[in-house]
């Protein structure tokens, strides 16, 4: 699903409303050759040539009768070329479709396609799978007429040699529009990281001006197609969920965020399109000023084998699994741990950036952060510290250990935000920008504390405004009662 469809008519009530009042999509305008009816006789004529008339239900039903008949006579003979042809008008004919002919009409068709397989030898199967895919017939028709699960026919797809994709179709529908898209209008994933942060009221032609990219974080995605990339088990051991159901493994990551409601989808599409789950966040809000906040839930279902890492780690495991990563793959892991439960940031008060990574204190995440600590020490010989914040724990660095933290990670971190501000804080402390200059871009990323900040609890509407690059090829919604108001997007 094109995120597009949703919440289309929300508007940006914030102060950089005039920066994103330019452009914007034109409706409802006049047609290009003039008002009014079509006053061209030979025209609407050869509109009405051209519209042939389409059978009516009844005659459609009468029609499919016959050849359910025709289809069991051929049975009945043994002659299967005969019973092929008649699948071949039935579904042509559309026959097979409930919504055309009805249920028990299309159940009718299955039943002769059914009849037809357990009379037919490997060869003829294979022939019969062919053509149903020829004609536009879907796997899990062909699934749930022969009553067999999608194991038991990729099987046979197997062994016919058929390649017979399923969902991976609709990506590549998506794929050709987002191709229409670049060609015709321009959109890339450069345009849709250039409408987020014109949400978020960040100026990129300000950042750029003085050589820092805000877009360089879609710089390397391509590479984490590959799952066995440390950054991904260093996601996991964050944010990332990694559950097992029925036949594979399920990769799950939820925000209210703004930025993040455009990056996650973004960072899983490397290894497939995503689906979108929209539900009301669980528990008390975290501000005050919103009642209730919309949660995006973004997943994957993979195959059985596809995640190469455990989906349960023990402090042992995970400390194993680290040490013997090289330097870059212990950076990209660290990365992957930062655009999770990590924070970048400039502390004014001391004068020095920090990096920080948060578990809460009672769960199997609060282990990794002696790991952590234990581990980047002794290969980098930079040192962090450990601290309580309320119900978490977090992971510390600062000043001089901060700045060689970033320097090691930089490349890899993904995350927008998180990205932008290390692209900044290295280049002040390069000596790029003056600490003035610093001072004015930086105070662009920051949040307001307190009161509503359009960076926070604005999911949906960024998802939106970002789209169509953030799209999905699904979408669940779980609201149990849908009251507009009061919600996160109303609250700013």
């Amino acid at each position: 699903m094109n995120l597009a469809n949703i919440g289309a008519s929300i508007m940006h009530p914030s102060e950089c409303i005039v920066a994103l009042a330019e452009g914007g999509f034109k409706i409802n305008g006049p047609p290009e050759m003039g008002k009014g009816p079509m006053s061209n006789e030979k025209e609407l004529e050869s509109s009405t040539e051209a519209s042939l008339p389409q059978p009516t239900q009844a005659g459609r039903i009468e029609l499919c009768t016959e050849l359910i008949s025709k289809a069991r006579r051929c049975l009945g003979n043994g002659d299967r070329e005969c019973v092929v042809r008649a699948l071949k008008e039935l579904i042509q004919s559309q026959c097979h479709e409930g919504n055309a002919v009805g249920g028990e009409m299309a159940g009718n068709v299955k039943g002769v396609f059914h009849e037809l397989w357990l009379v037919s030898d490997g060869g003829e199967v294979c022939r019969l799978l062919r053509v149903l895919k020829g004609l536009g017939i879907s796997r899990s028709w062909v699934s749930d007429a022969l009553g067999v699960n999608t194991k038991a026919l990729n099987k046979w797809l197997t062994k016919c040699g058929i390649d017979w994709e399923g969902k991976a179709t609709r990506n590549k529908v998506v794929k050709d529009i987002e191709d229409l898209l670049r060609k015709e209008l321009g959109w890339d994933k450069i345009k849709m990281c250039e409408e987020l942060w014109r949400f978020v009221c960040v100026d990129v032609d300000e950042f750029r001006r003085y050589g820092i990219e805000p877009c360089a974080w879609l710089s390397g995605l391509e590479l984490l197609s590959d799952l066995r990339r440390p950054y991904w088990l260093g996601l996991r051991v964050s944010d990332l969920v990694v559950r097992r159901i029925k036949g594979g493994v399920e990769l799950e990551i939820n925000t209210t965020s703004s930025i993040d409601a455009v990056f996650f989808p973004v960072l899983l599409s490397a290894v497939k399109t995503p689906s979108l789950k929209i539900e009301w966040k669980r528990g008390a809000p975290a501000a005050k000023y919103v009642s209730k906040s919309i949660a995006l839930s973004y997943y994957v279902n993979l195959s059985a084998n596809a995640w190469p890492w455990p989906i349960k780690l023990s402090t042992s495991e995970l400390k194993g699994l680290i040490e013997g990563f090289s330097d870059e793959e212990l950076a990209e892991f660290i990365a992957g741990e930062i655009d999770g439960d990590g924070s970048v940031w400039y502390d004014y008060e001391n004068g020095y950036a920090c990096v920080e990574i948060v578990a809460c204190k009672n769960c199997p995440k609060r282990m990794m952060l002696d790991v952590l600590k234990e581990v980047i020490a002794k290969r980098f010989g930079i040192v962090g510290y450990d601290y309580s914040k309320g119900t978490d724990d977090a992971l510390k660095f600062g000043g001089e250990d901060a700045v060689k933290l970033l320097r090691r990670i930089a490349r890899y971190v993904h995350h927008p935000l998180k990205r932008l501000r290390i692209e900044l804080i290295l280049a002040l402390y390069d000596g790029r920008i003056s600490p003035e200059t610093f001072e004015k871009l930086y105070d662009a990323t920051k949040y307001e504390l307190g009161r509503p900040d359009i960076k926070r609890n604005n999911a949906l509407a960024t998802a939106t405004w970002a789209a169509p690059q953030t799209h999905t090829h699904g979408v669940k919604k779980q609201f149990s009662k849908f009251k507009p108001r009061n919600i996160e997007q109303n609250s700013w």
